[in-house]
């Protein structure tokens, strides 16, 4: 998988937010050996719906078949999410879930 960047064009606007972006959190957070990529993916995933986060949902949804995750574990760990964070939550961040595995499957 290519290493994890912040988008760039934000520099212009934010350059220091963008850097320590690229350097702290994936250069060294995400690099870190205590969880592989994969579990720091469900581990992101599961925050980013449980915080009804859908701005960074997709990526971390991409990131996350990247990094091993299936569809089906994403949409369980979603499933099993809407307990525990309110159905909304659950139900946007599956949408988003469906919305990418479509777009990849016709890929």
């Amino acid at each position: 998988m290519p290493k994890q960047s912040a988008p760039q064009e934000l520099a212009g606007i934010a350059p220091k937010l963008v850097e320590v972006t690229d350097d702290v959190l994936f250069g060294d957070v995400w690099e870190r050996p205590g969880l592989s990529p994969r579990d720091r993916s469900l581990v992101t995933v599961s925050v980013l719906a449980a915080l009804y986060r859908g701005e960074q949902l997709g990526y971390h949804l991409g990131v996350a078949l990247d990094n091993g995750l299936s569809v089906e574990e994403l949409s369980e760990a979603i499933t099993h999410l809407a307990f525990y964070t309110g159905w909304p939550n659950a139900m946007s961040a599956i949408t988003r879930l469906k919305t990418i595995a479509d777009e990849r499957a016709a890929a």
